[in-house]
């Protein structure tokens, strides 16, 4: 791969060596080590930090089933006003 210098676009060259390519076990080797080395850099939440984000979540959730309720309640409405529904059924 070579960079091209006016618009800063990689392009692909023939006359650059191609790296070889490790075979499968080396290749998982380096996923394992990659998953480690990430799942290390993970922090755990404190007990108050948890029951904060808890907290907001569920009020997002709460908040979220009032505005699809009150959609519902709404179109519920207007379809009744605009097809109506008959007196004697």
């Amino acid at each position: 791969m070579v960079q091209d210098e006016p618009k800063g676009e990689i392009v692909a060259s023939s006359d650059a060596p191609r790296e070889k390519k490790p075979n499968v076990f080396a290749r998982i080797a380096l996923f394992i080590r990659q998953v480690f080395a990430e799942l290390r850099k993970v922090v755990t939440p404190t007990r108050k930090e948890l029951v904060k984000y808890t907290l907001v979540v569920l009020g997002f959730v709460v908040v979220m089933m009032a505005i699809v309720y009150g959609l519902d309640v709404l179109f519920a409405w207007t379809t009744q006003i605009v097809f109506g529904v008959p007196d004697g059924a």
